[in-house]
């Protein structure tokens, strides 16, 4: 009697290459994959129905706790919403700032992307020498936003506060882990402003990714599991609503910030990565590339917020709180700060779309409002999950181990997802 080979696997969510919460149940002939249907939702929270229940200021942290690993990205998505409905002019500085952390956030996440991806298919190491770059990228979120992870910096109309004048140093700890003179060389770097920090770095991280490309570009088992694996055509790309290094590796030059550029975008320097062949390794390729443009926009804003100091909030008090010292001296600016943070700001009746060029993809905000002082409905465009939906597509006819490259090609968080 024939034995029958047709049956169903569940990969996930317990399966360490889910990359969270992932219940994919294939449908397998041996071991070649003949369906894959994902199961999401296991990380459903609800943000966007609890946005319409908080005010506009009380929604934003929301946003950090959407694809944990780009913050700031998702918040700037949300602040440009409603500052579109507000009709706010955001300062010059804080377009800056913003930029300059929407691309530390790029590296942060593109750094976890590697790690993970080398992790999932056979890469020890990676993880190792990626988490080494984003401690001090988690440094910088720190000291500016007080949060490691969870930073809610961006504010609608600026950003909280200036960038800080120092950074947090090391210090010799009583189990005597560092000597003096090893804590002294881990500060080396940390005893000028926090823009010194960040250009410090600039300076070394090329370096870093060139290691990265050492370990990996040429490495014929890197290249046995990601060459050929998962090829989209540019018109599937399209068809299947792919944005992002996904879009980009399949050979078409989508990305929003020189397509529809937002803040200054249109006045930084860069290249948009392109990849050819539409498979794993070319999408590889091109974030391995993204992350050293993102270094030099990040060159670019540096040189430019040390030579322009100003204002990096609106003086709108009806949108932005005012200062502590003017809050405590002057009964007007007591009463905005009062009525901002228990009722709100009152946003113009009206419907919006704002989308940034999200680690991921497009991220996109739909913000509708009836003029009260909280969203009267919020719609989260999440990059992931549109390519979550093309998994199927794409893993047909590979083996099961190609599923696990494809889970880390497509960058995966289910935070965005499940929302």
């Amino acid at each position: 009697m024939a034995d029958i080979r047709n049956y169903t696997l569940n990969f996930g969510p317990q399966h360490p290459s889910a990359h969270g919460v992932l219940r994919m149940v294939l449908e397998l002939d041996g071991e070649v994959v003949q369906r894959a249907d994902p199961h999401i939702g296991l990380l459903h929270r609800a943000t966007e129905k609890l946005a319409e229940h908080k005010t506009f200021l009380q929604a934003m942290p929301y946003m950090d706790r959407l694809d944990y690993v780009s913050m700031m990205c998702n918040e700037h998505a949300y602040v440009m919403a409603t500052e579109k409905l507000l009709g706010i002019e955001v300062p010059i500085r804080a377009q800056y700032i913003r930029v300059m952390f929407d691309e530390i956030t790029r590296i942060l996440n593109h750094l976890l992307w590697l790690g993970a991806h080398g992790l999932d298919i056979g890469a020890m190491t990676m993880f190792l020498y990626t988490f080494r770059e984003r401690e001090d990228l988690m440094d910088i979120y720190e000291a500016v936003s007080g949060a490691r992870l969870h930073a809610a910096y961006y504010r609608p109309g600026g950003v909280y506060r200036d960038l800080p004048d120092s950074m947090p140093l090391y210090e010799v700890s009583k189990m005597k882990v560092h000597s003096a003179q090893q804590v002294a060389a881990m500060n080396d770097n940390r005893h000028g402003s926090m823009l010194d920090f960040i250009e410090d770095f600039t300076n070394r991280f090329p370096v870093c990714v060139d290691e990265y490309e050492t370990l990996l570009t040429d490495n014929r088992i890197w290249k046995q599991r990601t060459v050929g694996i998962g090829v989209v055509t540019p018109e599937r790309a399209m068809a299947l609503g792919l944005t992002g290094p996904m879009l980009r590796g399949s050979g078409v030059a989508w990305d929003l910030r020189k397509k529809q550029p937002y803040e200054v975008y249109d006045k930084v320097d860069f290249d948009i990565p392109v990849g050819v062949n539409g498979d794993c390794y070319d999408r590889y390729l091109v974030r391995m590339e993204e992350m050293r443009q993102a270094n030099r926009i990040i060159k670019q804003c540096v040189a430019w917020l040390r030579k322009n100091p100003g204002p990096v909030i609106t003086d709108n008090h009806k949108v932005a709180p005012p200062s502590r010292v003017g809050m405590k001296q002057n009964m007007e600016e007591l009463i905005h700060h009062f009525k901002l943070f228990t009722e709100g700001m009152h946003v113009p009746e009206g419907e919006v779309y704002a989308a940034v060029e999200h680690p991921k993809g497009e991220f996109g905000i739909y913000l509708v409002s009836d003029g009260a002082n909280k969203p009267y409905r919020m719609k989260i465009r999440a990059p992931g999950f549109s390519h979550m939906s093309a998994m199927d597509e794409m893993a047909r006819g590979h083996m099961i181990a190609d599923v696990v490259a494809l889970m880390g090609t497509f960058d995966i968080v289910f935070g965005e997802i499940d929302r």
